[in-house]
């Protein structure tokens, strides 16, 4: 069946802006001299776009040889794993967007890391009952929640693979036995502040900093514990990595971590599921916007930017000009406010997808954007409706800019998109079989309850999935045909990079490449945040002086896009990383 639409929300002609403008009357904004510049790709029958080079060839060869998108996807997050280890692989889990072209059914899912069943509230608290500072609770074993990515992808490949399972492990098995060049991302982080913490335990410490120094762009760099991890893997499916060995010894290691040992077990590995959730589908302007559910908040997050901002024409302003990015910003802290509040694993609480989502809940709430003022901050929860119990309490709980993302186009017209993480970069900085292991259960709320007594919705119960931002999302035009694959890694801010890329999509009739090109803003609830040495820097006085308190940044986005037409297929790589996008 075609992707259902969640809800149908109107226009309201009272708040419509301006008369609406073709995109091809005005230039696309793009990032700023000196971010390297890449080209859109156009290919007739197949296309992947991912954050590595190497990962894009591996995921085409496995396309050549006839295989699903599926196919590829695995080959393509096996390769990442190895050459963009900081960002995802084995140790972490993932949200899976899959279209079937030939059933026409849109399947969402779900291998996310669960909390240890020995874990509960004070997981993050100190002897004192106070929250850990942040980078205390998340380095060392404390942090690790049991790694979904191969149960998902062997789930996976069960449902749609057409290619022999052990054949998608064999491109990443070669590399890491004859040893890959060490991209620029990789040695750059290498040699940030962040970093420093991977001396601290020995496995990471002899890989990344062999003889005591960092890693160096263009030096090559073998893994033969990951090559003889990814043959297990290969010989024996996902079983391998959650019983014997491979399952032993991250347990040992997650647990013998002086002063911050995890309580990860070989029964939480053992017990690990992957989850088939509905997809969450929202209607903006004429098209369908289709995403993971929760315990992801991407989906609902973006379809609650996206659908306050459906009562404003933006295909009426300049995407150059600061009116359509005030209008952005103020979205963004509703839905935030929102966010915070209502979304975690809905296992475990009564998350209000559809009132979020509403029609009526969503025109109440744009009432309270004005194109003439910003609102202040923090912006207050709204009260969705068909939402049962007492209202959560308000959640603080951080997400940092790791992740990878990939999307996959293949020949017959099935789709992936793919957000894949360890959570912050090179997760909980320990390191077994040749991958890292996560940090992502401090994607939790750290304290159970908030200021006002309220039980906070993402509080760290056992087996329970933490609240994520990744946003993986397949697009749908007026005849339920796909017509755009995109996501981004970008921790907390990847909500605002998917929907920006969507509006650009959208609004302003973009291409592949120039949705990655434009230029970053992001609120979630607070600041509003520029992006460094673009053209955002001249919106900062305008928005100052419709009230926002504004500041500059880097924004360090991943944006990976396919685009589908009648033309054929057109990829886009963000600017700011490593990526490309290729094909047949």
């Amino acid at each position: 069946m075609k992707p259902s639409v969640l809800l149908a929300l109107p226009l309201l002609a009272g708040l419509l802006l301006g008369a609406p403008a073709l995109a091809q009357d005005r230039p696309a904004p793009e990032v700023a001299t000196g971010e390297s510049v890449k080209q859109l790709v156009r290919t007739d029958s197949y296309m992947v776009s991912a954050a590595d080079p190497r990962a894009v060839e591996a995921g085409v060869a496995m396309l050549e040889d006839g295989g699903s998108a599926l196919d590829a996807l695995v080959a393509t997050q096996m390769m990442l794993g190895l050459v963009e280890p900081q960002s995802s692989g084995l140790g972490g889990g993932a949200f899976l967007v899959y279209y079937d072209n030939e059933t026409e059914e849109l399947t969402t899912l779900e291998g996310r890391e669960t909390a240890p069943s020995a874990a509960d509230g004070t997981l993050f608290l100190d002897e004192r009952g106070q929250p850990l500072p942040f980078w205390e609770a998340v380095v060392g074993g404390r942090s690790v929640g049991t790694p979904g990515i191969p149960a998902l992808m062997q789930a996976a490949h069960e449902r749609w693979g057409r290619l022999p399972w052990a054949d998608l492990f064999a491109p990443a098995i070669d590399q890491a036995r004859e040893g890959f060049a060490v991209g620029p991302r990789l040695a750059g982080m290498l040699e940030a502040d962040t970093a420093a913490r991977l001396r601290s335990y020995p496995a990471a410490r002899d890989y990344f900093f062999p003889g005591g120094t960092a890693l160096k762009e263009g030096q090559i760099r073998d893994n033969p514990q990951l090559a003889e991890t990814l043959s297990a893997l290969a010989r024996e499916s996902a079983k391998a990595f959650y019983t014997g060995p491979i399952a032993e010894e991250i347990v040992r290691t997650v647990q013998s971590v002086p002063d911050t040992p995890g309580l990860l077990s070989q029964q939480d590995l053992a017990d690990y599921e992957v989850k088939e959730r509905p997809p969450v589908c929202h209607p903006y302007r004429t098209y369908r916007v289709c995403g993971m559910g929760p315990p992801s908040s991407g989906a609902l997050t973006v379809g609650q930017i996206l659908g306050l901002l459906e009562h404003f024409n933006l295909a009426g302003m300049d995407p150059a000009s600061a009116r359509p990015w005030h209008l952005f910003a103020e979205a963004g802290k509703l839905a935030f406010a929102d966010r915070n509040r209502y979304i975690a694993d809905s296992d475990y609480v009564d998350v209000p997808v559809r009132g979020l989502l509403d029609p009526a809940y969503l025109t109440a709430r744009a009432q309270l954007i004005s194109q003439d003022k910003a609102m202040d901050t923090p912006a207050q929860p709204g009260n969705p409706p068909w939402h049962e119990g007492p209202r959560p309490g308000r959640d603080g709980s951080r997400e940092l800019p790791g992740t990878s993302h990939i999307s996959i186009v293949d020949a017959e017209g099935n789709v992936a998109s793919m957000t894949t993480t360890i959570e912050s970069a090179f997760g909980s900085q320990l390191m077994t079989g040749g991958f890292l292991l996560n940090n992502e259960l401090t994607d939790f709320s750290f304290e159970a309850e908030d200021e006002t007594g309220r039980r906070v919705a993402n509080r760290v119960q056992p087996g329970k999935r933490p609240r994520s931002s990744m946003a993986p999302t397949i697009v749908f035009d007026g005849e339920e045909n796909p017509v755009l694959a995109v996501g981004s890694p970008g921790g907390v801010r990847i909500i605002p990079y998917v929907a920006q890329a969507i509006m650009g999509f959208v609004d302003w009739e973009l291409d592949a490449q120039q949705i990655t090109r434009l230029a970053h803003v992001s609120n979630m609830n607070g600041t509003t945040w520029l992006e460094a040495n673009t053209q955002a820097e001249n919106w900062q006085q305008k928005l100052e002086g419709l009230g926002h308190e504004v500041e500059v940044s880097a924004h360090t986005s991943g944006l990976q896009t396919i685009v589908l037409s009648r033309d054929g297929l057109s990829g886009g790589a963000d600017p700011r990383r490593d990526g490309t996008a290729g094909g047949k």
